[in-house]
């Protein structure tokens, strides 16, 4: 499967974004209250698969696929 140039750079632009908000956010709840590690860095990446997809357009075309893959037989 080939990726294309508009997905690289979707992919890149998101990744710097996400990065940013990540950190933004580790700060500021360690500055706020106790959290671990694990609990950031899961929801970090929870969140950024979910805006890999509709960053891409993959969601669009998963949610356009026939609900039905079977053939009548």
């Amino acid at each position: 499967m080939e990726i294309s140039r508009r997905t690289w750079i979707a992919a890149i632009r998101l990744a710097i974004v996400m990065s940013a908000i990540a950190a933004l956010a580790a700060i500021t709840i360690a500055s706020v209250g106790s959290v671990s590690d694990t609990t950031i860095v899961a929801t970090v990446a929870v969140v950024a698969f979910a805006a890999s997809w509709v960053q891409t357009g993959r969601l669009q075309r998963s949610a356009a696929a026939p609900a039905n893959m079977l053939s009548p037989g």
